[in-house]
């Protein structure tokens, strides 16, 4: 088998995973929607993410990221969805001046305290 060969598809179903090396951008697609396997590249756009301007915030989810490879996916939007807000909006709602949206976001942001 040439190099090439061995590099233009890659299985594994035991874990779920499945993508080619055609290109260092693209994301792996995971097959079960609750795995807990996260690509490289996925984890350093949310590791950038929560980069944030409030130095309150960098601390609070430079901790928590330390756990998001182990949220179901449904999480992880909800996750996504807290991060698209506003650093003021969020650190209200991390630090219970603000409440949460819904549940899902309530859960999520006491995860996001244990840490």
């Amino acid at each position: 088998m040439t190099k090439q060969e061995q590099g233009s598809r890659i299985e594994d179903t035991g874990l779920g995973i499945q993508g080619s090396s055609s290109g260092d951008k693209e994301l792996h697609q995971v097959a079960h929607p609750r795995s807990l396997i996260v690509d490289p590249v996925s984890m350093e756009r949310i590791r950038w993410r929560c980069r944030r301007g409030l130095l309150e915030l960098d601390i609070v989810l430079g901790r928590f990221i330390a756990h998001y490879a182990s949220l179901d996916i449904h999480q992880r939007t909800v996750f996504d969805t807290l991060l698209d807000l506003p650093d003021t909006t969020l650190w209200d709602m991390i630090s219970g001046k603000l409440a949460a949206a819904d549940e899902d976001q309530h859960a999520l942001l006491e995860l996001i305290n244990k840490a």
